[in-house]
């Protein structure tokens, strides 16, 4: 599902590229959000954040009709602010009335790399917009599930795929359109030992015409190549026309290819978006069963109970889009849940319809259908509060919102199932972050990670594409970039020299987590170094590019942090950009450590290996009482002096760790 926006802007931006109605330059800068290291002026506005300026700064750098954009910003701060704080920057942007005057000359895909600088988390909806302009609109709105087209296209001896993902069980669409065919299905889950089953299910069904599902083929890689062989050896005259054999396979690298290359493929993803993925529900057996639907004892409180039901199976979906915000692990809830879930309610209601048994159903949808999915304490917790929103006395009263802030997300009347389709597509389009529990900020990072994640997805599609016609090779732009990094690399510690300073003591831990994290760095720093140096010799003709290296060439070139330097490196998720300059920022740190003794506060999230650290810590807290350090946990203060000029007492002043969702409150605290 995700794939299918990359795949549309792919298809859009390969043909305005040839075209020349793009430039291969300006396509580049969007995916990688520039690759200059040159340090940006002083930003014009503590407001505006250090990346939306450097990658606007790097913009200028890139072209020259970019550059009166940073350098006019402060005449029109004012709007720029109002771009950074809208709902809809791109409507400013495009506004000729509104918009800063040094975006007046440029095209709208321009107008993107400039959204890009400014509010990443807008990008996708500018970039769906931009594909439906230039393409149309069907290349926005994605197909529909269609198992009937997908059969027409197969025969007696051409498989069809289902490709599994997350939350999608095509099984029980599966076997109504066998019933609207008239047709027998033989279904049978893979795994040790059922392959002689499958291979008699397969032989009765060639003579008799009826179709086979061989389930969870991941589950069963080593009977696969057995599978590709009597496919092979059929032969279509000896094998009832009206055969079709099913498979159901997560994406799995043992899965042979000649099977993937002869079959009909079929994904069905779990709709996206609150409102796609109640219709799917409603669409899903049995609620979209008639008897099922309309004939318990008592239908009004049944039909406002199934509906909060898909609203909430809905919700938890949801919530994986925003990542450990959502949940710490990310379950995979199916139609399944749903479906026993949606039965057990209706049996409840049917055998006391005069008084709704709230706590039994809330019970057992929430501890046993969907909780059984939840291994994580805090996970399940979560689940059950969400639910007690959804199967609650008041979901039976007339016009009951399921979230207090927007009453225009309310319990759908007791209707026809028809009826109650047509309420799902009045609901908005845009869902609001507070109907999923999360505050208005929860959006900002997920639609950020999207943007950022469909940037690199494209990028992986450029191939060795170089950057159009800026007069820059390839070579020497990386060249450049290597002399640049080598230039504000330090030397290596020596690691000996400082030992003498700061001896190994008894009562001073510190003194051996400095000596540890400088090992630490030296060997990421001559990893760099020599890398940077195989480089400058590749580029130049005098060393053979090997593997590794052309790794680290291809990842500068997009601006990307190589992996070979992240493999001997803290974690960090930074560009090349940001991390060259946070490397430099943690050796200064270091550097000030070794020339003017002890620091009176610990950039904690700059050290290297911090459990080091707080070993570290806590061992001179052991000593210095003689207690067991096994003993010890971490207390935490926040002192209002917040530029301390001597060592606490006990413990140790950090700084550099982050809140997210909440601010400190100075007041109470």
């Amino acid at each position: 599902e995700k794939h299918k926006l990359l795949f549309s802007f792919l298809l859009t931006m390969r043909l305005q590229i040839e075209f020349s109605e793009v430039d291969m330059q300006d396509y580049r800068f969007l995916l990688t959000g520039g690759t200059s290291l040159e340090e940006p002026a002083p930003k014009p506005a503590e407001w505006i954040p250090d990346r939306f300026w450097s990658e606007l700064f790097k913009l200028g750098k890139m072209d020259e009709k970019y550059m009166a954009i940073s350098a006019e910003f402060e005449n029109d701060i004012t709007t720029w602010k109002s771009i950074y704080d809208d709902a809809d920057p791109m409507s400013i942007i495009q506004d000729y009335d509104q918009r800063p005057k040094s975006l007046s000359q440029l095209t709208p895909f321009q107008e993107v790399l400039v959204l890009r600088c400014a509010r990443p988390d807008r990008v996708l909806p500018a970039v769906m917009s931009y594909v439906a302009a230039s393409m149309g609109e069907r290349y926005v709105k994605p197909p529909p599930f269609d198992i009937a087209g997908s059969y027409a296209d197969s025969s007696n001896i051409a498989p069809l795929i289902f490709v599994l993902s997350p939350g999608s069980d095509p099984s029980s669409a599966l076997t109504m359109f066998a019933a609207e065919k008239g047709k027998e299905i033989a279904s049978l889950s893979l795994g040790q030992g059922q392959g002689p089953k499958a291979e008699r299910l397969m032989e009765d069904a060639f003579q008799s015409g009826s179709w086979v599902l061989l389930q969870n083929c991941h589950l069963f890689a080593s009977w696969m190549p057995k599978l590709d062989k009597i496919l092979e050896q059929l032969d279509p005259r000896q094998v009832n026309m009206d055969f079709r054999l099913w498979l159901t396979s997560y994406p799995s690298d043992k899965f042979p290819v000649a099977i993937l290359q002869n079959s009909v493929k079929i994904t069905n993803e779990a709709p996206q978006g609150l409102r796609s993925n109640l219709v799917g529900s409603y669409l899903m057996d049995p609620i979209n069963n008639e008897d099922f639907f309309e004939k318990c004892l008592e239908p009004n409180s049944f039909k406002r109970l199934l509906y909060c039901l898909c609203f909430f199976h809905a919700v938890i979906q949801e919530r994986r889009l925003f990542g450990p915000l959502g949940w710490n692990i990310p379950y995979e809830f199916t139609q399944n849940d749903l479906r026993i879930s949606a039965r057990q309610l209706r049996m409840f209601i049917d055998e006391s319809p005069a008084e709704v048994q709230f706590k039994a159903i809330n019970y057992l949808a929430g501890e046993c259908n969907y909780g059984g999915r939840v291994t994580e304490k805090q996970d399940r917790r979560l689940l059950m509060v969400l639910l007690a929103d959804y199967y609650c006395p008041g979901a039976l009263r007339d016009g009951h919102a399921i979230c207090a802030e927007h009453p225009e997300f309310a319990v759908a009347p007791p209707a026809s199932h028809e009826a109650t389709l047509e309420y799902i597509q009045t609901l908005p389009m845009v869902v609001p972050p507070g109907l999923y529990g999360f505050h208005e900020n929860a959006n900002l990072t997920r639609e950020q990670n999207e943007t950022y994640s469909l940037m690199d997805s494209l990028l992986l599609t450029m191939g060795n594409a170089s950057g159009g016609d800026s007069g820059t090779s390839m070579e020497d732009l990386i060249g450049q970039v290597a002399a640049d990094i080598l230039g504000r690399m330090p030397k290596a510690w020596d690691v000996h020299q400082v030992q003498q300073k700061y001896p190994t003591m008894y009562r001073e831990s510190m003194n051996t987590v400095l000596v540890q994290e400088l090992n630490r760095f030296n060997n990421l720093t001559k990893v760099i170094s020599s890398s940077l140096q195989d480089i400058q010799k590749a580029i130049k003709g005098l060393l053979l590019m090997s593997e590794d290296l052309e790794q680290v060439f291809h990842s500068i070139f997009n601006g990307k942090t190589p992996g070979l330097w992240l493999a001997a490196s803290y974690p960090s998720l930074k560009p090349l950009g940001g991390y060259t300059n946070d490397l430099i920022e943690r050796l200064k740190f270091f550097q000030g450590w070794v020339d003017h003794g002890i620091p009176v506060a610990f950039w904690i999230s700059g050290i290297y290996f911090t459990q080091a650290f707080t070993t570290g810590a806590s061992q001179n807290f052991a000593r210095k009482y003689t207690i067991p350090i096994d003993t010890l946990t971490f207390d935490f203060e926040m002192p209002t002096d917040q530029k301390p000029t001597k060592k606490p007492a006990n413990g140790v002043y950090t700084y550099g760790v982050f809140l997210e969702g909440c601010k400190w409150d100075w007041d109470t605290w």
